[in-house]
Protein backbone atom coordinates (compact mmCIF):
# COMPACT_ATOMS: atom_id res chain seq x y z
CA UNK A 1 0.00 0.00 0.00
CA UNK A 2 1.21 3.49 -0.87
CA UNK A 3 0.43 6.26 1.62
CA UNK A 4 0.81 9.94 0.86
CA UNK A 5 0.12 13.38 2.28
CA UNK A 6 -1.31 16.03 -0.02
CA UNK A 7 -3.01 19.39 -0.30
CA UNK A 8 -6.07 20.32 -2.32
CA UNK A 9 -6.87 24.01 -2.04
CA UNK A 10 -6.52 24.92 1.63
CA UNK A 11 -7.10 21.38 2.90
CA UNK A 12 -4.24 19.07 3.87
CA UNK A 13 -5.04 15.38 4.18
CA UNK A 14 -3.54 11.96 3.63
CA UNK A 15 -4.57 9.02 1.55
CA UNK A 16 -3.95 5.80 -0.28
CA UNK A 17 -2.68 5.78 -3.84
CA UNK A 18 -5.22 4.06 -6.10
CA UNK A 19 -5.09 3.03 -9.75
CA UNK A 20 -6.42 6.41 -10.89
CA UNK A 21 -5.72 8.83 -8.03
CA UNK A 22 -6.00 9.14 -4.27
CA UNK A 23 -8.50 7.72 -1.79
CA UNK A 24 -8.76 10.12 1.13
CA UNK A 25 -7.66 8.29 4.28
CA UNK A 26 -9.35 10.57 6.78
CA UNK A 27 -12.69 10.09 5.05
CA UNK A 28 -12.26 6.33 4.73
CA UNK A 29 -11.49 6.04 8.44
CA UNK A 30 -14.30 8.37 9.49
CA UNK A 31 -11.85 10.73 11.16
CA UNK A 32 -10.06 8.09 13.28
CA UNK A 33 -6.79 9.48 11.90
CA UNK A 34 -6.11 12.74 10.11
CA UNK A 35 -2.43 12.27 9.13
CA UNK A 36 0.02 9.54 8.22
CA UNK A 37 1.78 10.05 11.53
CA UNK A 38 -1.50 9.63 13.42
CA UNK A 39 -2.38 6.60 11.28
CA UNK A 40 0.88 4.91 12.33
CA UNK A 41 0.58 6.02 15.94
CA UNK A 42 -2.90 4.46 16.23
CA UNK A 43 -1.91 1.29 14.32
CA UNK A 44 -4.63 1.80 11.72
CA UNK A 45 -2.74 0.88 8.56
CA UNK A 46 -4.42 -2.51 8.24
CA UNK A 47 -7.84 -1.03 8.89
CA UNK A 48 -7.29 1.67 6.26
CA UNK A 49 -6.26 -0.96 3.72
CA UNK A 50 -9.52 -2.84 4.32
CA UNK A 51 -11.72 0.26 4.23
CA UNK A 52 -10.10 1.68 1.08
CA UNK A 53 -10.45 -1.55 -0.93
CA UNK A 54 -12.97 -0.91 -3.68
CA UNK A 55 -13.61 2.64 -2.52
CA UNK A 56 -13.98 5.32 -5.17
CA UNK A 57 -11.09 7.66 -5.84
CA UNK A 58 -11.40 11.00 -4.06
CA UNK A 59 -8.97 13.06 -6.17
CA UNK A 60 -6.99 12.56 -9.36
CA UNK A 61 -3.23 12.98 -9.03
CA UNK A 62 -3.46 16.04 -11.28
CA UNK A 63 -5.60 17.79 -8.65
CA UNK A 64 -3.27 17.40 -5.67
CA UNK A 65 -0.11 19.08 -4.42
CA UNK A 66 2.25 16.50 -2.98
CA UNK A 67 3.59 17.11 0.51
CA UNK A 68 6.24 15.05 2.31
CA UNK A 69 4.61 11.71 3.27
CA UNK A 70 5.24 12.60 6.92
CA UNK A 71 5.42 16.42 7.06
CA UNK A 72 5.94 16.54 10.83
CA UNK A 73 8.17 13.71 12.05
CA UNK A 74 9.45 14.09 15.58
CA UNK A 75 12.89 12.99 14.37
CA UNK A 76 14.66 13.01 11.01
CA UNK A 77 18.00 11.21 11.19
CA UNK A 78 20.41 10.69 8.31
CA UNK A 79 23.31 8.29 7.87
CA UNK A 80 26.43 9.62 6.18
CA UNK A 81 28.92 7.88 3.82
CA UNK A 82 27.02 4.59 4.06
CA UNK A 83 27.67 3.06 0.61
CA UNK A 84 30.97 1.39 -0.20
CA UNK A 85 31.50 3.37 -3.43
CA UNK A 86 30.64 6.69 -1.76
CA UNK A 87 33.15 5.99 1.00
CA UNK A 88 35.79 5.28 -1.61
CA UNK A 89 35.11 8.39 -3.70
CA UNK A 90 35.30 10.61 -0.60
CA UNK A 91 38.53 9.04 0.70
CA UNK A 92 37.04 6.99 3.54
CA UNK A 93 39.00 3.78 3.09
CA UNK A 94 38.42 1.82 6.29
CA UNK A 95 35.02 0.58 7.41
CA UNK A 96 33.96 2.50 10.52
CA UNK A 97 32.92 0.78 13.72
CA UNK A 98 29.71 2.83 13.95
CA UNK A 99 27.46 4.70 11.51
CA UNK A 100 27.81 8.45 11.08
CA UNK A 101 24.47 9.97 12.11
CA UNK A 102 23.26 13.56 11.87
CA UNK A 103 19.86 15.24 12.08
CA UNK A 104 17.59 17.24 9.84
CA UNK A 105 14.75 19.60 10.75
CA UNK A 106 11.19 19.09 9.51
CA UNK A 107 11.11 22.50 7.79
CA UNK A 108 13.89 21.40 5.43
CA UNK A 109 11.46 19.05 3.71
CA UNK A 110 9.48 19.63 0.53
CA UNK A 111 7.36 17.14 -1.37
CA UNK A 112 7.43 15.55 -4.81
CA UNK A 113 7.26 18.13 -7.64
CA UNK A 114 7.64 21.04 -5.20
CA UNK A 115 10.37 23.60 -5.86
CA UNK A 116 13.70 23.35 -4.06
CA UNK A 117 14.85 26.94 -3.72
CA UNK A 118 18.61 27.29 -4.21
CA UNK A 119 19.97 29.13 -1.14
CA UNK A 120 21.56 32.40 -2.28
CA UNK A 121 24.47 31.97 0.13
CA UNK A 122 25.78 28.64 -1.16
CA UNK A 123 27.60 27.90 -4.39
CA UNK A 124 27.79 24.17 -3.77
CA UNK A 125 24.28 22.68 -3.69
CA UNK A 126 24.58 18.92 -4.23
CA UNK A 127 22.12 16.07 -4.76
CA UNK A 128 22.09 12.91 -2.62
CA UNK A 129 19.54 10.25 -3.56
CA UNK A 130 18.64 8.02 -0.63
CA UNK A 131 16.20 5.34 0.49
CA UNK A 132 14.27 6.53 3.54
CA UNK A 133 12.90 4.36 6.35
CA UNK A 134 9.65 5.47 8.00
CA UNK A 135 9.18 4.10 11.51
CA UNK A 136 5.84 2.49 12.33
CA UNK A 137 5.91 1.99 16.10
CA UNK A 138 7.57 3.11 19.30
CA UNK A 139 10.92 1.32 19.53
CA UNK A 140 14.16 1.33 21.48
CA UNK A 141 17.17 -0.96 21.79
CA UNK A 142 16.62 -2.94 18.59
CA UNK A 143 18.93 -5.95 18.37
CA UNK A 144 17.59 -8.41 15.78
CA UNK A 145 16.72 -8.27 12.10
CA UNK A 146 13.16 -9.35 12.90
CA UNK A 147 12.76 -6.48 15.37
CA UNK A 148 14.19 -4.02 12.85
CA UNK A 149 11.84 -5.19 10.11
CA UNK A 150 8.86 -4.97 12.48
CA UNK A 151 9.80 -1.39 13.38
CA UNK A 152 9.67 -0.15 9.79
CA UNK A 153 6.29 0.97 8.45
CA UNK A 154 7.58 1.47 4.93
CA UNK A 155 10.14 2.89 2.55
CA UNK A 156 10.21 6.19 0.73
CA UNK A 157 12.69 8.34 -1.20
CA UNK A 158 14.82 11.18 0.12
CA UNK A 159 16.98 13.73 -1.64
CA UNK A 160 19.35 14.78 1.13
CA UNK A 161 20.33 17.95 -0.69
CA UNK A 162 23.47 19.42 0.82
CA UNK A 163 25.10 22.85 0.76
CA UNK A 164 28.62 21.40 0.65
CA UNK A 165 30.46 24.61 1.50
CA UNK A 166 28.36 24.98 4.67
CA UNK A 167 28.60 21.26 5.41
CA UNK A 168 32.40 21.42 5.30
CA UNK A 169 32.80 24.56 7.41
CA UNK A 170 33.74 22.26 10.28
CA UNK A 171 33.37 18.66 11.43
CA UNK A 172 29.66 19.07 12.24
CA UNK A 173 27.49 18.66 9.12
CA UNK A 174 24.33 20.23 10.55
CA UNK A 175 24.52 23.65 8.78
CA UNK A 176 24.89 22.19 5.30
CA UNK A 177 21.91 19.90 5.76
CA UNK A 178 19.30 22.23 7.18
CA UNK A 179 18.55 25.12 4.87
CA UNK A 180 14.83 25.88 4.73
CA UNK A 181 13.09 23.70 2.14
CA UNK A 182 16.32 22.19 0.82
CA UNK A 183 15.62 18.49 1.03
CA UNK A 184 12.85 16.51 -0.64
CA UNK A 185 10.88 13.51 0.58
CA UNK A 186 8.27 11.43 -1.22
CA UNK A 187 6.25 11.01 -3.27
CA UNK A 188 4.72 8.49 -0.84
CA UNK A 189 5.74 5.71 1.50
CA UNK A 190 5.29 2.08 0.48
CA UNK A 191 4.49 -0.37 3.27
CA UNK A 192 7.08 -3.09 3.90
CA UNK A 193 4.78 -5.94 2.87
CA UNK A 194 5.38 -4.77 -0.73
CA UNK A 195 9.08 -5.78 -0.54
CA UNK A 196 10.34 -9.36 -0.52
CA UNK A 197 14.08 -8.70 -0.81
CA UNK A 198 15.23 -5.36 0.56
CA UNK A 199 18.82 -5.93 -0.55
CA UNK A 200 17.81 -5.91 -4.21
CA UNK A 201 16.00 -2.56 -4.01
CA UNK A 202 17.68 -0.28 -6.55
CA UNK A 203 18.31 3.45 -6.17
CA UNK A 204 19.17 5.73 -9.08
CA UNK A 205 19.63 9.49 -9.31
CA UNK A 206 19.29 11.52 -12.49
CA UNK A 207 19.99 15.21 -13.03
CA UNK A 208 18.37 16.65 -16.15
CA UNK A 209 17.89 13.07 -17.33
CA UNK A 210 21.56 12.11 -16.90
CA UNK A 211 22.27 9.13 -14.64
CA UNK A 212 24.52 10.18 -11.74
CA UNK A 213 23.99 7.48 -9.07
CA UNK A 214 23.10 3.79 -9.31
CA UNK A 215 23.22 1.27 -6.44
CA UNK A 216 21.28 -1.42 -4.59
CA UNK A 217 20.67 -1.66 -0.87
CA UNK A 218 22.99 -4.65 -0.52
CA UNK A 219 25.84 -2.15 -1.04
CA UNK A 220 25.09 -0.39 2.24
CA UNK A 221 27.95 -0.41 4.74
CA UNK A 222 25.44 -0.50 7.60
CA UNK A 223 22.15 -2.19 6.68
CA UNK A 224 18.77 -1.31 8.14
CA UNK A 225 19.24 -3.58 11.17
CA UNK A 226 22.62 -2.08 11.99
CA UNK A 227 21.32 1.47 11.53
CA UNK A 228 18.29 0.91 13.74
CA UNK A 229 20.34 -0.96 16.31
CA UNK A 230 22.78 1.92 16.60
CA UNK A 231 20.20 4.72 16.56
CA UNK A 232 17.92 3.07 19.13
CA UNK A 233 20.95 2.58 21.35
CA UNK A 234 20.96 6.32 22.06
CA UNK A 235 17.38 7.47 21.33
CA UNK A 236 13.92 5.99 21.06
CA UNK A 237 12.00 6.23 17.80
CA UNK A 238 8.32 7.00 17.33
CA UNK A 239 5.77 6.37 14.57
CA UNK A 240 6.46 8.67 11.64
CA UNK A 241 10.14 9.20 12.40
CA UNK A 242 12.33 9.17 9.30
CA UNK A 243 15.81 7.78 8.71
CA UNK A 244 17.59 8.56 5.43
CA UNK A 245 19.97 5.64 5.02
CA UNK A 246 22.79 7.16 2.96
CA UNK A 247 23.70 8.07 -0.60
CA UNK A 248 25.69 6.05 -3.15
CA UNK A 249 28.74 7.15 -5.08
CA UNK A 250 28.39 9.71 -7.84
CA UNK A 251 27.69 12.92 -5.92
CA UNK A 252 28.51 16.22 -7.58
CA UNK A 253 31.14 17.18 -5.01
CA UNK A 254 33.67 14.59 -6.17
CA UNK A 255 33.19 14.95 -9.94
CA UNK A 256 36.12 16.46 -11.81
CA UNK A 257 35.27 19.27 -12.06
CA UNK A 258 32.53 19.31 -9.37
CA UNK A 259 28.97 19.33 -10.70
CA UNK A 260 26.76 21.31 -8.37
CA UNK A 261 23.09 22.08 -8.92
CA UNK A 262 21.91 25.40 -10.33
CA UNK A 263 18.45 26.92 -10.82
CA UNK A 264 16.63 25.14 -13.61
CA UNK A 265 18.13 21.72 -12.89
CA UNK A 266 15.71 18.84 -12.31
CA UNK A 267 16.58 15.97 -9.97
CA UNK A 268 14.86 12.59 -10.18
CA UNK A 269 15.48 9.95 -7.52
CA UNK A 270 14.04 6.55 -8.40
CA UNK A 271 13.71 3.60 -6.02
CA UNK A 272 12.43 0.28 -7.33
CA UNK A 273 9.12 -0.64 -5.75
CA UNK A 274 8.54 2.96 -4.66
CA UNK A 275 8.59 5.33 -7.62
CA UNK A 276 10.26 8.60 -8.62
CA UNK A 277 10.83 11.72 -6.51
CA UNK A 278 11.20 14.73 -8.81
CA UNK A 279 12.06 18.34 -7.99
CA UNK A 280 13.18 21.40 -9.88
CA UNK A 281 15.84 23.68 -8.45
CA UNK A 282 14.56 27.26 -8.39
CA UNK A 283 16.18 30.64 -7.95
CA UNK A 284 15.58 32.37 -4.62
CA UNK A 285 13.21 34.96 -6.11
CA UNK A 286 10.80 32.18 -7.15
CA UNK A 287 9.99 31.37 -3.50
CA UNK A 288 7.52 34.27 -3.25
CA UNK A 289 5.68 33.60 -6.51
Amino acid sequence: MKLLTYRVGDRVSFGVLSADGVIDGAEALGGEATSVRELLERDLVGRLEQLSAGRETTHSLADIEYLPPVPDPSKILCVGVNYVDHREETGHVDKPEHPTVFSRFADTQVGHEQLVVHPPNTRQLDYEGEVAIVIGRHVSMIETEADARAAIAGLSIYNDLSARDWQLHNSQWLPGKNFLGVGSFGPWLVTTDEFDDLGSVRLTTRVNGELRQDATLDQLVFDFTAILGYVTGFTSLAPGDVIATGTPGGVGLVAKPPRFLVPGDVTEIEVSGVGVLRNRIAAAQERSR
